[in-house]
C-alpha cells in the first residue's frame, strides 16, 4: 500500500470571527466534541441540546456557543472528529482498492449514531453555509478517496474510456448512503464484494484481467474473497 498518498481530512468547525483575547482552552473544546457524541450515542440527535453537552463536557452553554454558535455546528464538528481521517488505499490492485475503499465508506457511516444523518441533513439544508459545511465534513471526505481509487484505476487503463466517472461515483456513493440514510439493512464484507464485482463487470475494460492480475499479486486473500 502507498502509505505517501493524500489523506482526507474531515474539516474542523470552528466559530468564525473570533474575538482577538483570553486563548481559547483546547481542553474545553475536547471536552465538548466527546461530550456532543456521547449525547448523540445516547439521546440521538432530535433530543440533543446544548444545555446537556455543556452539562457532560462540565463547561457552561456560553462557553460552547463562543466555539460553535449553532447545534448544526457543534454537531457537524465532533461527526467530523469522529468520521477521522480516510486515505484511499494503493496496492496496485484496482479490484482490491475498491473493495477496500468501500469498506472504509461503509465503516465510516457506521460510526454515525444511525438517527442522526438524516435529521442533522435536514436542519443544515435550508442554510447555504450550514448545508456546504455539512458536504464539506460528512459528504466529500470519503467521496474524495473512492474518487482518488477511481482516477487511479482509469489512469492504469483498467477502466473503459467511455465511462462517465462521476455517475460511477454517485453510484458507488448511494450503495452506502441509502443503507446508512434509512438504516433497513446492514452492508455485509460479502455485500460490498458482490458489489463491487457488479460494477467492475460493467465500467471495467477487462474484468477476467483485473480479477487474475489480484489473485496474482494479492498475498492476503482476505483483502477479497473473490481471490478464492
Amino acid at each position: 500500500m502507498n502509505y505517501n498518498a493524500p489523506v482526507w481530512r474531515a474539516p474542523t468547525l470552528t466559530t468564525q470571527g473570533v474575538r482577538v483575547g483570553r486563548p481559547r482552552d483546547p481542553q474545553i473544546d475536547a471536552a465538548a466534541l466527546e461530550a456532543t457524541l456521547a449525547v448523540l450515542d445516547e439521546s440521538g440527535y432530535g433530543r440533543l441540546t446544548l444545555e446537556e453537552v455543556a452539562r457532560h463536557a462540565g463547561t457552561t452553554k456560553p462557553a460552547i456557543y463562543r466555539r460553535w454558535p449553532s447545534r448544526q455546528q457543534l454537531v457537524l464538528a465532533a461527526l467530523g472528529v469522529r468520521l477521522g481521517n480516510l486515505r484511499a488505499p494503493d496496492t496496485g490492485c484496482t479490484l482490491c482498492d475498491l473493495d477496500e475503499c468501500l469498506k472504509l465508506f461503509v465503516a465510516a457511516f457506521r460510526r454515525m449514531p444511525p438517527d442522526v444523518i438524516g435529521p442533522l441533513f435536514a436542519d443544515c439544508a435550508g442554510d447555504r453555509e450550514l448545508r456546504a459545511a455539512f458536504m464539506r465534513t460528512l459528504f466529500e471526505p470519503p467521496r474524495a478517496a473512492v474518487k482518488e481509487t477511481l482516477d487511479r484505476a482509469h489512469a492504469r487503463g483498467d477502466l473503459r474510456d467511455d465511462i462517465d466517472l462521476d455517475l460511477v461515483l454517485d453510484l458507488i456513493g448511494s450503495f452506502v448512503h441509502y443503507r446508512a440514510l434509512f438504516g433497513h439493512a446492514r452492508t455485509s464484507a460479502a455485500e460490498i464484494e458482490r458489489a463491487v464485482e457488479a460494477l467492475l463487470q460493467g465500467i471495467a475494460t477487462d474484468y477476467p484481467r483485473l480479477l487474475e492480475h489480484s489473485r496474482r499479486l494479492s498475498g492476503a486473500p482476505q483483502l477479497h474473497h473473490l481471490h478464492a
